[in-house]
């Protein structure tokens, strides 16, 4: 059986699972609050967090940004109660088999790893349909907002993550399929989903953080 079908079927696995996602959620939050990463924000009245888990990562955005009305979406059975905020909901849903919540922007915070290039097509062109227009400015405010590895990319001096990629690549093919990828495979991914563009704006350790425009 698959990885997912596994974690549904053993609770102790998936609690696991969630709790080590969380974890590193906290971590990455930190710096998505952070000043350093205000500008990706501007112009965002409404953000969703596509398999988002049991939250952590829209609770945080939540938090630091009220005026941003967040939205984890998620399968049901995986939703958690969180700490209420007025902000921020859950919405219960597969994200191959139905709509998207829409959004100003969408976040996919080590999804795409997770998948074949197929599957990651499916998931982006679903995303770009749920990306609601920029509010009539020159500034991009509509976007998708990935977190994940770009291998070869972020080796920081006197330090190198490529080891780290690589690793995280094997682990991704042997137990989900899935893959770390170089950024030539992410714009293939991105112009097959029909992305008119994006950039890396910031590197998180061995991950990246990128802005995808329908």
């Amino acid at each position: 059986m698959s990885f997912w079908d596994a974690m549904a079927r053993e609770p102790s696995l998936m609690q696991t699972f969630y709790g080590a996602m969380s974890g590193d959620s906290k971590l990455v939050a930190r710096v998505l609050v952070s000043d350093c990463c205000k500008e990706l924000f501007r112009g965002v009245g409404s953000l969703v967090d596509v398999g988002g888990g049991t939250g952590t990562m829209a609770a945080a955005i939540a938090r630091a940004y009220p005026d941003i009305n967040c939205t984890v979406f998620e399968l049901p059975q995986d939703q958690e109660a969180i700490i209420g905020l007025p902000n921020l909901q859950f919405v219960g849903g597969n994200m191959f088999q139905e709509n998207i919540p829409h959004g100003d922007a969408l976040l996919l915070k080590w999804v795409l790893h997770n998948w074949d290039d197929d599957n990651c097509v499916k998931i982006l062109k679903k995303c770009r349909e749920a990306v609601l227009p920029s509010h009539g400015s020159n500034e991009k405010s509509g976007k998708v907002i990935l977190i994940d590895m770009v291998v070869g990319n972020n080796q920081p001096k006197g330090g190198d993550f490529s080891q780290v990629q690589l690793c995280s690549d094997l682990l991704m093919m042997c137990l989900l399929n899935g893959k770390e990828r170089t950024e030539t495979e992410l714009n293939n991914l991105l112009m097959a989903a029909g992305f008119s563009g994006y950039k890396i704006v910031r590197a998180i350790g061995p991950r990246s953080i990128i802005e995808a425009y329908p």
